[in-house]
Protein backbone atom coordinates (compact mmCIF):
# COMPACT_ATOMS: atom_id res chain seq x y z
CA UNK A 1 0.00 0.00 0.00
CA UNK A 2 1.41 3.37 -0.97
CA UNK A 3 1.80 6.20 1.51
CA UNK A 4 -1.11 8.28 0.11
CA UNK A 5 -3.32 5.20 0.42
CA UNK A 6 -2.17 4.65 4.02
CA UNK A 7 -2.97 8.27 4.84
CA UNK A 8 -6.38 7.88 3.22
CA UNK A 9 -7.14 4.74 5.23
CA UNK A 10 -6.04 6.45 8.44
CA UNK A 11 -8.26 9.44 7.73
CA UNK A 12 -11.20 7.18 7.00
CA UNK A 13 -10.68 5.30 10.27
CA UNK A 14 -10.46 8.56 12.19
CA UNK A 15 -13.63 9.80 10.50
CA UNK A 16 -15.48 6.59 11.40
CA UNK A 17 -14.24 6.84 14.98
CA UNK A 18 -15.30 10.48 15.12
CA UNK A 19 -18.76 9.56 13.85
CA UNK A 20 -18.94 6.63 16.28
CA UNK A 21 -18.52 9.07 19.19
CA UNK A 22 -21.82 10.61 18.17
CA UNK A 23 -23.67 7.29 18.08
CA UNK A 24 -26.04 5.71 20.53
CA UNK A 25 -23.44 3.18 21.69
CA UNK A 26 -21.36 5.92 23.25
CA UNK A 27 -24.45 7.28 24.94
CA UNK A 28 -25.03 3.92 26.59
CA UNK A 29 -21.36 3.38 27.45
CA UNK A 30 -21.29 6.75 29.22
CA UNK A 31 -22.77 5.06 32.28
CA UNK A 32 -19.44 3.31 32.76
CA UNK A 33 -17.55 6.58 33.17
CA UNK A 34 -18.16 6.89 36.94
CA UNK A 35 -16.53 3.48 37.36
CA UNK A 36 -13.49 4.82 35.51
CA UNK A 37 -13.31 7.68 37.99
CA UNK A 38 -13.51 5.16 40.81
CA UNK A 39 -10.50 3.34 39.37
CA UNK A 40 -8.65 6.65 38.96
CA UNK A 41 -9.37 7.45 42.60
CA UNK A 42 -7.76 4.15 43.64
CA UNK A 43 -4.75 4.81 41.39
CA UNK A 44 -4.20 8.24 42.99
CA UNK A 45 -3.85 6.76 46.49
CA UNK A 46 -5.27 7.16 49.98
CA UNK A 47 -6.62 10.59 50.85
CA UNK A 48 -4.42 12.41 53.38
CA UNK A 49 -5.42 16.05 53.14
CA UNK A 50 -5.03 18.62 55.93
CA UNK A 51 -8.78 19.04 56.45
CA UNK A 52 -9.16 15.27 56.80
CA UNK A 53 -6.54 15.26 59.55
CA UNK A 54 -8.28 18.18 61.18
CA UNK A 55 -12.04 17.52 61.07
CA UNK A 56 -13.42 15.30 58.29
CA UNK A 57 -12.76 12.17 60.37
CA UNK A 58 -13.31 13.70 63.80
CA UNK A 59 -16.73 15.27 63.11
CA UNK A 60 -18.65 12.12 62.14
CA UNK A 61 -16.88 10.19 64.91
CA UNK A 62 -17.97 12.84 67.42
CA UNK A 63 -21.55 12.80 66.17
CA UNK A 64 -21.89 9.00 66.35
CA UNK A 65 -20.14 8.63 69.70
CA UNK A 66 -21.73 11.34 71.82
CA UNK A 67 -18.70 13.64 71.71
CA UNK A 68 -20.51 16.80 70.61
CA UNK A 69 -20.52 19.04 73.67
CA UNK A 70 -18.20 16.69 75.58
CA UNK A 71 -15.08 17.74 73.69
CA UNK A 72 -14.05 21.34 73.19
CA UNK A 73 -12.82 22.12 69.67
CA UNK A 74 -10.16 19.42 69.12
CA UNK A 75 -10.59 20.13 65.40
CA UNK A 76 -10.60 23.89 66.01
CA UNK A 77 -13.66 25.88 64.93
CA UNK A 78 -14.26 23.29 62.17
CA UNK A 79 -15.22 20.86 64.98
CA UNK A 80 -18.68 22.39 64.74
CA UNK A 81 -19.31 22.11 61.00
CA UNK A 82 -22.34 20.02 60.02
CA UNK A 83 -20.96 16.44 60.05
CA UNK A 84 -23.64 14.81 57.89
CA UNK A 85 -21.62 15.01 54.65
CA UNK A 86 -18.64 13.32 56.31
CA UNK A 87 -20.77 10.37 57.44
CA UNK A 88 -20.43 8.97 53.91
CA UNK A 89 -16.66 8.54 54.02
CA UNK A 90 -16.65 7.56 57.68
CA UNK A 91 -19.21 4.85 57.02
CA UNK A 92 -17.30 3.52 54.02
CA UNK A 93 -14.00 3.13 55.87
CA UNK A 94 -15.81 1.41 58.74
CA UNK A 95 -17.65 -1.02 56.46
CA UNK A 96 -14.93 -1.94 53.98
CA UNK A 97 -11.16 -1.88 53.38
CA UNK A 98 -9.55 1.38 52.38
CA UNK A 99 -9.17 0.73 48.64
CA UNK A 100 -12.83 -0.20 47.99
CA UNK A 101 -13.86 2.84 50.04
CA UNK A 102 -11.67 5.02 47.83
CA UNK A 103 -13.20 3.45 44.74
CA UNK A 104 -16.73 4.17 45.91
CA UNK A 105 -15.85 7.78 46.73
CA UNK A 106 -14.32 8.29 43.27
CA UNK A 107 -17.22 6.60 41.48
CA UNK A 108 -19.81 8.69 43.32
CA UNK A 109 -17.95 11.87 42.50
CA UNK A 110 -17.61 10.64 38.91
CA UNK A 111 -21.40 10.86 38.55
CA UNK A 112 -20.79 14.56 37.91
CA UNK A 113 -19.67 13.75 34.37
CA UNK A 114 -23.09 12.25 33.61
CA UNK A 115 -24.80 15.41 34.86
CA UNK A 116 -22.61 17.70 32.75
CA UNK A 117 -23.13 15.36 29.79
CA UNK A 118 -26.90 15.49 30.29
CA UNK A 119 -26.86 19.29 30.51
CA UNK A 120 -24.83 19.44 27.30
CA UNK A 121 -27.25 17.12 25.51
CA UNK A 122 -30.22 19.16 26.71
CA UNK A 123 -28.60 22.30 25.29
CA UNK A 124 -27.58 20.60 22.02
CA UNK A 125 -31.13 20.90 20.71
CA UNK A 126 -30.81 24.69 21.03
CA UNK A 127 -27.29 24.92 19.59
CA UNK A 128 -27.46 23.67 15.98
CA UNK A 129 -23.67 23.49 15.70
CA UNK A 130 -23.43 21.03 18.63
CA UNK A 131 -23.63 17.31 17.94
CA UNK A 132 -26.04 15.32 20.07
CA UNK A 133 -23.49 13.12 21.84
CA UNK A 134 -19.93 13.76 20.71
CA UNK A 135 -19.48 17.39 21.70
CA UNK A 136 -21.29 17.08 25.08
CA UNK A 137 -19.25 13.97 25.91
CA UNK A 138 -15.89 15.54 25.10
CA UNK A 139 -16.79 18.79 26.84
CA UNK A 140 -17.89 16.88 29.96
CA UNK A 141 -14.62 14.95 29.97
CA UNK A 142 -12.69 18.20 29.63
CA UNK A 143 -14.59 19.67 32.58
CA UNK A 144 -13.70 16.68 34.76
CA UNK A 145 -10.02 17.19 34.00
CA UNK A 146 -10.08 20.59 35.71
CA UNK A 147 -7.81 21.27 38.66
CA UNK A 148 -10.47 21.73 41.35
CA UNK A 149 -12.42 18.58 40.52
CA UNK A 150 -9.57 16.23 39.70
CA UNK A 151 -7.40 17.33 42.63
CA UNK A 152 -10.26 16.33 44.95
CA UNK A 153 -11.16 13.07 43.22
CA UNK A 154 -11.86 10.47 45.90
CA UNK A 155 -11.03 12.80 48.78
CA UNK A 156 -13.14 14.10 51.65
CA UNK A 157 -13.32 17.86 51.05
CA UNK A 158 -16.92 17.55 49.90
CA UNK A 159 -16.95 19.91 46.92
CA UNK A 160 -17.13 17.09 44.36
CA UNK A 161 -19.97 15.31 46.20
CA UNK A 162 -22.11 18.40 46.74
CA UNK A 163 -21.56 19.41 43.10
CA UNK A 164 -23.96 16.54 42.32
CA UNK A 165 -26.77 18.49 43.97
CA UNK A 166 -25.83 21.76 42.25
CA UNK A 167 -25.58 20.24 38.77
CA UNK A 168 -28.60 17.99 39.33
CA UNK A 169 -30.66 21.06 40.13
CA UNK A 170 -29.39 22.89 37.05
CA UNK A 171 -30.12 19.87 34.85
CA UNK A 172 -33.70 19.75 36.09
CA UNK A 173 -34.16 23.44 35.25
CA UNK A 174 -32.59 23.09 31.80
CA UNK A 175 -34.57 20.00 30.81
CA UNK A 176 -37.90 21.41 31.94
CA UNK A 177 -37.47 25.06 31.06
CA UNK A 178 -40.67 25.08 28.98
CA UNK A 179 -42.81 23.93 31.91
CA UNK A 180 -41.06 26.47 34.13
CA UNK A 181 -41.72 29.22 31.59
CA UNK A 182 -45.37 28.20 31.20
CA UNK A 183 -46.01 28.45 34.91
CA UNK A 184 -48.83 26.55 36.50
CA UNK A 185 -48.66 23.81 39.10
CA UNK A 186 -46.22 21.61 37.16
CA UNK A 187 -43.75 24.44 36.70
CA UNK A 188 -43.88 25.34 40.39
CA UNK A 189 -43.41 21.72 41.45
CA UNK A 190 -40.39 21.36 39.14
CA UNK A 191 -38.89 24.58 40.50
CA UNK A 192 -39.37 23.31 44.06
CA UNK A 193 -37.77 19.95 43.20
CA UNK A 194 -34.77 21.74 41.71
CA UNK A 195 -34.62 23.83 44.86
CA UNK A 196 -34.58 20.69 46.98
CA UNK A 197 -31.48 19.40 45.16
CA UNK A 198 -29.73 22.74 45.43
CA UNK A 199 -30.74 23.12 49.06
CA UNK A 200 -29.40 19.68 49.94
CA UNK A 201 -26.02 20.66 48.48
CA UNK A 202 -26.13 23.91 50.44
CA UNK A 203 -27.18 22.34 53.73
CA UNK A 204 -24.41 19.76 53.48
CA UNK A 205 -21.83 22.41 52.64
CA UNK A 206 -22.74 26.06 53.14
CA UNK A 207 -20.15 27.26 50.63
CA UNK A 208 -22.70 26.24 47.95
CA UNK A 209 -24.98 29.11 48.97
CA UNK A 210 -23.88 31.31 46.02
CA UNK A 211 -25.09 28.61 43.62
CA UNK A 212 -28.50 28.52 45.27
CA UNK A 213 -28.89 32.29 45.01
CA UNK A 214 -27.57 32.31 41.42
CA UNK A 215 -30.01 29.61 40.29
CA UNK A 216 -32.91 31.43 41.94
CA UNK A 217 -32.07 34.66 40.10
CA UNK A 218 -31.29 32.86 36.84
CA UNK A 219 -34.89 31.64 36.69
CA UNK A 220 -35.84 35.18 35.66
CA UNK A 221 -33.91 34.58 32.42
CA UNK A 222 -36.69 32.25 31.25
CA UNK A 223 -39.67 33.66 29.38
CA UNK A 224 -43.05 34.11 31.00
CA UNK A 225 -42.95 37.58 32.44
CA UNK A 226 -42.13 38.97 35.86
CA UNK A 227 -45.02 37.40 37.75
CA UNK A 228 -44.17 33.87 36.59
CA UNK A 229 -40.51 34.57 37.28
CA UNK A 230 -41.32 35.55 40.85
CA UNK A 231 -43.52 32.47 41.26
CA UNK A 232 -40.91 29.96 40.10
CA UNK A 233 -38.13 31.74 42.02
CA UNK A 234 -40.27 31.60 45.16
CA UNK A 235 -41.00 27.89 44.66
CA UNK A 236 -37.31 27.25 44.08
CA UNK A 237 -36.45 29.17 47.24
CA UNK A 238 -38.99 27.16 49.26
CA UNK A 239 -37.31 23.97 48.05
CA UNK A 240 -33.88 25.30 48.99
CA UNK A 241 -34.99 26.27 52.50
CA UNK A 242 -36.78 22.96 53.03
CA UNK A 243 -33.71 20.94 52.00
CA UNK A 244 -31.39 23.03 54.15
CA UNK A 245 -33.74 22.39 57.08
CA UNK A 246 -33.67 18.65 56.35
CA UNK A 247 -29.90 18.32 55.91
CA UNK A 248 -28.65 20.89 58.41
CA UNK A 249 -31.56 22.13 60.51
CA UNK A 250 -31.01 19.48 63.19
CA UNK A 251 -27.38 20.60 63.48
CA UNK A 252 -28.21 24.29 63.66
CA UNK A 253 -30.69 23.55 66.45
CA UNK A 254 -28.15 21.44 68.33
CA UNK A 255 -25.54 24.19 68.09
CA UNK A 256 -28.13 26.68 69.35
CA UNK A 257 -29.01 24.50 72.32
CA UNK A 258 -25.41 23.74 73.27
CA UNK A 259 -23.66 26.99 72.42
CA UNK A 260 -26.27 29.69 71.80
CA UNK A 261 -25.26 30.07 68.14
CA UNK A 262 -26.69 27.95 65.27
CA UNK A 263 -23.51 28.49 63.25
CA UNK A 264 -21.15 28.25 66.23
CA UNK A 265 -18.56 29.72 66.41
CA UNK A 266 -19.00 31.55 63.11
CA UNK A 267 -20.92 34.84 63.18
CA UNK A 268 -20.48 34.95 66.93
CA UNK A 269 -20.33 38.71 66.73
CA UNK A 270 -24.08 38.43 66.04
CA UNK A 271 -25.10 35.48 68.21
CA UNK A 272 -22.76 36.03 71.19
CA UNK A 273 -22.35 32.35 72.08
CA UNK A 274 -20.58 32.41 75.47
CA UNK A 275 -17.83 29.83 74.74
CA UNK A 276 -16.37 31.77 71.79
CA UNK A 277 -15.07 35.29 71.44
CA UNK A 278 -17.71 37.72 70.08
CA UNK A 279 -16.11 37.98 66.64
CA UNK A 280 -16.98 36.89 63.12
CA UNK A 281 -14.89 34.12 61.61
CA UNK A 282 -14.13 34.25 57.90
CA UNK A 283 -11.16 33.55 55.70
CA UNK A 284 -10.86 36.84 53.82
CA UNK A 285 -7.23 36.48 52.71
CA UNK A 286 -8.31 35.09 49.31
CA UNK A 287 -10.61 37.94 48.32
CA UNK A 288 -9.60 40.43 45.61
CA UNK A 289 -8.54 43.81 46.91
CA UNK A 290 -9.73 46.99 45.29
CA UNK A 291 -11.76 47.71 42.17
CA UNK A 292 -9.01 46.83 39.71
CA UNK A 293 -8.54 43.35 41.17
CA UNK A 294 -12.29 42.73 41.20
CA UNK A 295 -12.49 43.62 37.50
CA UNK A 296 -9.37 41.70 36.45
CA UNK A 297 -9.62 38.82 38.92
CA UNK A 298 -9.61 35.89 36.40
CA UNK A 299 -6.38 37.20 34.87
CA UNK A 300 -4.80 37.78 38.28
CA UNK A 301 -5.50 34.36 39.77
CA UNK A 302 -4.51 32.64 36.51
CA UNK A 303 -1.09 34.33 36.62
CA UNK A 304 -0.81 33.74 40.38
CA UNK A 305 -2.97 30.75 41.43
CA UNK A 306 -1.83 31.12 45.04
CA UNK A 307 -4.18 34.09 45.27
CA UNK A 308 -7.10 31.60 45.29
CA UNK A 309 -5.61 28.27 46.37
CA UNK A 310 -2.84 26.79 48.53
CA UNK A 311 -1.56 24.46 45.81
CA UNK A 312 -0.27 25.50 42.41
CA UNK A 313 -2.84 25.15 39.66
CA UNK A 314 -2.80 26.22 36.02
CA UNK A 315 -6.12 27.87 35.22
CA UNK A 316 -5.95 29.05 31.60
CA UNK A 317 -9.66 28.59 30.87
CA UNK A 318 -10.88 31.35 33.20
CA UNK A 319 -9.44 34.44 31.45
CA UNK A 320 -10.56 32.98 28.11
CA UNK A 321 -14.08 32.55 29.48
CA UNK A 322 -14.00 36.04 30.92
CA UNK A 323 -13.06 37.60 27.59
CA UNK A 324 -15.73 35.55 25.80
CA UNK A 325 -18.41 36.63 28.28
CA UNK A 326 -17.42 40.29 27.90
CA UNK A 327 -17.52 39.89 24.12
CA UNK A 328 -21.00 38.40 24.38
CA UNK A 329 -22.15 41.29 26.57
CA UNK A 330 -20.90 43.81 23.98
CA UNK A 331 -22.50 41.74 21.21
CA UNK A 332 -25.86 41.73 22.99
CA UNK A 333 -25.76 45.48 23.59
CA UNK A 334 -24.96 46.17 19.94
CA UNK A 335 -27.65 43.74 18.83
CA UNK A 336 -30.32 45.34 21.00
CA UNK A 337 -29.34 48.79 19.70
CA UNK A 338 -30.38 47.77 16.18
CA UNK A 339 -33.99 47.96 15.06
CA UNK A 340 -34.92 45.27 14.40
CA UNK A 341 -32.23 43.19 16.16
CA UNK A 342 -29.91 41.62 13.60
CA UNK A 343 -29.47 38.30 15.44
CA UNK A 344 -31.97 36.03 17.14
CA UNK A 345 -31.95 35.98 20.92
CA UNK A 346 -30.24 33.23 22.86
CA UNK A 347 -32.39 30.17 23.45
CA UNK A 348 -34.01 30.28 26.93
CA UNK A 349 -32.13 27.26 28.41
CA UNK A 350 -28.83 28.70 27.15
CA UNK A 351 -29.68 32.03 28.77
CA UNK A 352 -30.49 30.16 31.99
CA UNK A 353 -27.13 28.37 32.05
CA UNK A 354 -25.14 31.50 31.21
CA UNK A 355 -26.99 33.54 33.84
CA UNK A 356 -26.40 30.83 36.44
CA UNK A 357 -22.71 30.64 35.52
CA UNK A 358 -22.10 34.40 35.70
CA UNK A 359 -24.11 34.98 38.88
CA UNK A 360 -22.47 32.01 40.61
CA UNK A 361 -19.02 33.31 39.74
CA UNK A 362 -19.85 36.78 41.06
CA UNK A 363 -21.18 35.33 44.29
CA UNK A 364 -18.10 33.13 44.70
CA UNK A 365 -15.77 36.05 44.08
CA UNK A 366 -17.59 38.27 46.56
CA UNK A 367 -17.90 35.74 49.40
CA UNK A 368 -14.99 33.28 49.19
CA UNK A 369 -12.70 33.42 46.17
CA UNK A 370 -11.36 30.01 47.23
CA UNK A 371 -10.80 28.05 44.05
CA UNK A 372 -11.89 24.60 45.16
CA UNK A 373 -15.37 25.96 45.86
CA UNK A 374 -15.69 26.52 42.09
CA UNK A 375 -16.05 22.80 41.24
CA UNK A 376 -19.56 23.06 39.68
CA UNK A 377 -18.51 25.97 37.46
CA UNK A 378 -15.22 24.33 36.52
CA UNK A 379 -17.13 21.23 35.40
CA UNK A 380 -19.35 23.43 33.22
CA UNK A 381 -16.58 25.73 31.96
CA UNK A 382 -15.67 23.93 28.67
CA UNK A 383 -19.36 23.61 27.78
CA UNK A 384 -19.98 27.28 28.53
CA UNK A 385 -16.95 28.34 26.45
CA UNK A 386 -18.20 26.21 23.55
CA UNK A 387 -21.63 27.88 23.73
CA UNK A 388 -20.12 31.36 23.91
CA UNK A 389 -17.77 30.93 20.96
CA UNK A 390 -20.51 29.39 18.83
CA UNK A 391 -22.70 32.38 19.64
CA UNK A 392 -20.00 34.88 18.72
CA UNK A 393 -18.46 33.17 15.66
CA UNK A 394 -19.49 31.08 12.69
CA UNK A 395 -19.56 27.33 13.55
CA UNK A 396 -16.34 26.44 11.70
CA UNK A 397 -14.38 29.32 13.22
CA UNK A 398 -15.85 28.65 16.65
CA UNK A 399 -14.72 25.01 16.53
CA UNK A 400 -11.28 25.97 15.25
CA UNK A 401 -10.86 28.28 18.23
CA UNK A 402 -12.69 26.32 20.94
CA UNK A 403 -11.01 22.95 20.42
CA UNK A 404 -7.37 24.08 20.79
CA UNK A 405 -8.23 26.42 23.68
CA UNK A 406 -9.96 23.67 25.65
CA UNK A 407 -7.31 21.07 24.82
CA UNK A 408 -4.55 23.49 25.82
CA UNK A 409 -6.30 24.39 29.09
CA UNK A 410 -6.69 20.70 29.98
CA UNK A 411 -3.10 19.88 28.97
CA UNK A 412 -1.67 22.73 31.05
CA UNK A 413 -3.68 21.61 34.07
CA UNK A 414 -1.96 18.20 33.99
CA UNK A 415 -0.48 16.73 36.06
CA UNK A 416 -3.10 17.90 38.51
CA UNK A 417 -1.73 18.70 41.99
CA UNK A 418 -3.39 17.13 45.00
CA UNK A 419 -4.20 18.08 48.58
CA UNK A 420 -2.34 15.23 50.21
CA UNK A 421 -2.22 11.53 49.39
CA UNK A 422 -0.35 8.46 50.49
CA UNK A 423 -0.13 4.80 49.50
CA UNK A 424 -2.90 2.43 50.46
CA UNK A 425 -2.96 0.17 53.47
CA UNK A 426 -5.67 -2.33 54.40
CA UNK A 427 -7.04 0.14 56.97
CA UNK A 428 -7.31 3.81 56.15
CA UNK A 429 -6.46 4.94 59.71
CA UNK A 430 -4.66 3.24 62.60
CA UNK A 431 -3.94 4.82 65.99
CA UNK A 432 -2.13 2.99 68.79
CA UNK A 433 -3.85 4.02 72.03
CA UNK A 434 -2.03 4.31 75.39
CA UNK A 435 -3.29 2.36 78.40
CA UNK A 436 -6.17 4.37 79.86
CA UNK A 437 -7.54 2.75 83.03
CA UNK A 438 -10.24 5.41 83.54
CA UNK A 439 -10.77 7.45 80.33
CA UNK A 440 -14.04 8.82 81.73
CA UNK A 441 -12.01 10.65 84.39
CA UNK A 442 -9.36 12.00 82.04
CA UNK A 443 -8.98 15.08 79.85
CA UNK A 444 -6.55 15.18 76.92
CA UNK A 445 -5.41 18.64 75.87
CA UNK A 446 -4.16 19.58 72.41
CA UNK A 447 -1.87 22.44 71.48
CA UNK A 448 -1.36 21.86 67.73
CA UNK A 449 -3.25 21.44 64.47
CA UNK A 450 -4.27 19.28 62.74
CA UNK A 451 -4.77 16.48 65.26
CA UNK A 452 -8.52 15.80 65.19
CA UNK A 453 -8.09 12.50 63.35
CA UNK A 454 -6.06 11.00 66.21
CA UNK A 455 -8.95 11.41 68.61
CA UNK A 456 -11.18 9.07 66.57
CA UNK A 457 -8.99 6.16 67.72
CA UNK A 458 -9.49 6.81 71.44
CA UNK A 459 -12.31 5.74 73.78
CA UNK A 460 -15.28 8.02 73.33
CA UNK A 461 -15.47 8.75 77.08
CA UNK A 462 -12.10 10.52 76.99
CA UNK A 463 -12.62 14.28 76.64
CA UNK A 464 -10.39 16.25 74.26
CA UNK A 465 -9.93 20.00 74.61
CA UNK A 466 -7.94 22.36 72.41
CA UNK A 467 -6.07 25.04 74.32
CA UNK A 468 -4.23 26.55 71.36
CA UNK A 469 -5.02 26.78 67.67
CA UNK A 470 -7.71 28.25 65.47
CA UNK A 471 -10.60 28.40 67.92
CA UNK A 472 -11.52 31.90 69.23
CA UNK A 473 -11.61 31.07 72.94
CA UNK A 474 -13.50 33.21 75.41
CA UNK A 475 -13.08 33.47 79.22
CA UNK A 476 -16.10 31.17 79.54
CA UNK A 477 -14.30 28.57 77.42
CA UNK A 478 -11.41 28.57 79.87
CA UNK A 479 -13.85 28.34 82.77
CA UNK A 480 -15.51 25.34 81.11
CA UNK A 481 -12.12 23.62 80.82
CA UNK A 482 -11.31 24.27 84.49
CA UNK A 483 -14.72 22.95 85.56
CA UNK A 484 -14.30 19.87 83.38
CA UNK A 485 -10.90 19.07 84.90
CA UNK A 486 -12.22 19.62 88.43
CA UNK A 487 -15.24 17.40 87.80
CA UNK A 488 -13.27 14.58 86.18
CA UNK A 489 -10.36 14.70 88.59
CA UNK A 490 -7.68 13.32 86.28
CA UNK A 491 -5.29 12.05 85.16
CA UNK A 492 -4.69 14.70 82.50
CA UNK A 493 -2.63 14.49 79.33
CA UNK A 494 -1.43 16.41 76.32
CA UNK A 495 -1.45 14.98 72.80
CA UNK A 496 1.12 16.43 70.40
CA UNK A 497 2.44 15.33 67.04
CA UNK A 498 5.83 13.62 66.95
CA UNK A 499 8.58 13.61 64.34
CA UNK A 500 10.00 10.25 65.37
CA UNK A 501 10.90 7.96 62.44
CA UNK A 502 9.03 4.73 61.86
CA UNK A 503 10.66 2.01 63.99
CA UNK A 504 10.26 -0.42 61.10
CA UNK A 505 12.71 1.64 59.02
CA UNK A 506 16.50 1.52 59.23
CA UNK A 507 17.69 3.91 61.94
CA UNK A 508 19.38 7.09 60.74
CA UNK A 509 21.29 8.83 63.59
CA UNK A 510 21.05 12.26 62.01
CA UNK A 511 17.33 11.93 61.42
CA UNK A 512 16.84 10.61 64.94
CA UNK A 513 18.62 13.63 66.42
CA UNK A 514 16.51 15.99 64.33
CA UNK A 515 13.33 14.18 65.44
CA UNK A 516 14.33 14.36 69.10
CA UNK A 517 15.02 18.08 68.77
CA UNK A 518 11.70 18.69 67.02
CA UNK A 519 9.76 16.80 69.69
CA UNK A 520 11.59 18.66 72.47
CA UNK A 521 10.77 21.98 70.79
CA UNK A 522 7.09 21.00 70.59
CA UNK A 523 7.08 20.18 74.30
CA UNK A 524 8.77 23.49 75.10
CA UNK A 525 6.14 25.40 73.12
CA UNK A 526 3.37 23.43 74.81
CA UNK A 527 4.83 24.16 78.26
CA UNK A 528 4.36 27.89 77.67
CA UNK A 529 0.72 27.34 76.70
CA UNK A 530 0.08 25.01 79.64
CA UNK A 531 1.42 27.57 82.08
CA UNK A 532 -1.35 29.97 81.08
CA UNK A 533 -3.84 27.41 82.38
CA UNK A 534 -1.99 26.63 85.59
CA UNK A 535 -0.66 23.34 84.23
CA UNK A 536 2.80 21.85 84.00
CA UNK A 537 4.48 18.67 82.87
CA UNK A 538 4.44 15.68 85.16
CA UNK A 539 8.20 15.09 85.06
CA UNK A 540 7.91 11.80 86.92
CA UNK A 541 5.61 10.33 84.26
CA UNK A 542 7.31 11.87 81.25
CA UNK A 543 6.19 11.39 77.67
CA UNK A 544 5.76 8.37 75.42
CA UNK A 545 5.53 8.15 71.63
CA UNK A 546 2.80 6.04 70.04
CA UNK A 547 2.29 4.92 66.49
CA UNK A 548 -0.38 6.17 64.10
CA UNK A 549 -0.88 5.83 60.35
CA UNK A 550 -2.93 7.29 57.54
CA UNK A 551 -2.56 4.66 54.86
CA UNK A 552 1.15 3.86 55.02
CA UNK A 553 2.03 7.39 56.14
CA UNK A 554 3.59 7.15 59.62
CA UNK A 555 2.32 9.98 61.85
CA UNK A 556 3.28 9.23 65.48
CA UNK A 557 2.20 11.35 68.42
CA UNK A 558 3.53 12.24 71.86
CA UNK A 559 1.39 11.44 74.90
CA UNK A 560 2.48 13.38 77.98
CA UNK A 561 1.04 13.57 81.48
CA UNK A 562 0.38 16.98 83.04
CA UNK A 563 -0.41 18.22 86.53
CA UNK A 564 -2.38 21.18 87.82
CA UNK A 565 -0.38 23.52 90.00
CA UNK A 566 -0.48 22.20 93.54
CA UNK A 567 -1.99 18.90 92.44
CA UNK A 568 0.22 15.83 92.59
CA UNK A 569 -2.51 13.25 92.72
CA UNK A 570 -2.44 12.84 88.96
CA UNK A 571 1.17 11.69 89.09
CA UNK A 572 0.00 8.25 90.21
CA UNK A 573 -1.48 7.60 86.77
CA UNK A 574 1.56 8.13 84.56
CA UNK A 575 1.39 6.73 81.00
CA UNK A 576 2.83 3.30 80.50
CA UNK A 577 5.62 2.65 78.06
CA UNK A 578 4.48 2.15 74.46
CA UNK A 579 3.17 -1.33 73.77
CA UNK A 580 5.19 -3.44 71.41
CA UNK A 581 3.30 -3.55 68.10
Amino acid sequence: MTRPQEVGVARAMLARGWDWLDGGVVQRLAWLLPLAFGLMSVSLGQDDNWDLRNYHLYNPYALLNGKVGLDLAPAQFQSYFNPVLDLLYYGLIKLMPARPAGFVMGALQGLNILLVLAIGRALAAHAPSMSANRAPMLLALAGCMGCAFFSQLGNTMGDNITALGVLGSLLLLVRHWQALAAGGRRGLVLAALAGLLMGAATGLKLTNAPYALAACLALFALPGGLSRGIGRAFAFGVGVVAAIAATAGHWFWRMWELFGNPLFPQFNDLFQGPLAAPIGIGDTRWLPKGLAEHVLWPFIFTLDPHRVTEIKMRLLLWPVLYVALLALAVHVVLTLARRPPAVAALAPPVRLVLAFFVLSYLGWQALFSIYRYLVPLELLAPLVLWLLLHRLLAPVRARLLAVPLIVLAVALALPTPHWGRTSWAAEAFRVQVPPLPHPERSVALTTQVPIGWYTAGFPSSLAFVSISGGFPQSPRYNERLAAMMAERGGPFYVLMMSQQPDPSEVADPARQRAADQADAAARADAAVILARYGLRWDDAAGCAVYRAYIGVNYLPYQWCAVLRDGDRAAAAAAPAAPATP
